[in-house]
């Protein structure tokens, strides 16, 4: 049984950091597709980072440079660092994994449609 299980949340201002973990259980990082997903209220969910099966990381264009992507293979947990908040990063945030090629071909507005498996996700809150 796959189990995702975010942790890391919380309220910070803007301009602070905070840094999500994500433990993976039931499922191996090899040959998948791993990614760091938000959703705000009334928003429909966008991917905000993912890790190919190929070891490529691609960002959205409005985290890049502030939001690092990493994962720890010996603790199968992921991890997402994300420094220079803006009240606009406001979001419950998820991690989410599908098997190599999962998302292959779907244009980022749509990565979350070919992810197999999701945690329930923490919430980030940025004050201004």
């Amino acid at each position: 049984q796959v189990q995702l299980v975010e942790s890391g949340g919380g309220s910070v201002q803007a301009g602070g950091s905070l840094r999500l973990s994500c433990t993976v259980s039931g499922f191996t990082f090899d040959d998948s597709e791993m990614g760091w997903f938000r959703q705000a209220p009334g928003e429909e969910r966008e991917g905000v980072a993912i890790r190919h099966s190929d070891g490529t990381t691609n960002y959205a264009g409005s985290v890049k440079g502030r939001f690092t992507f990493t994962l720890d293979v010996a603790k199968n947990t992921l991890y997402l660092q994300m420094n220079s908040l803006r009240p606009e990063d406001t979001a419950m945030y998820y991690c989410a994994a599908a098997q190599r090629g999962a998302v292959c071909g779907l244009p980022w507005t749509h990565l979350h449609y070919g992810m197999d498996y999701w945690g329930k996700g923490t919430l980030v809150t940025i004050s201004s």
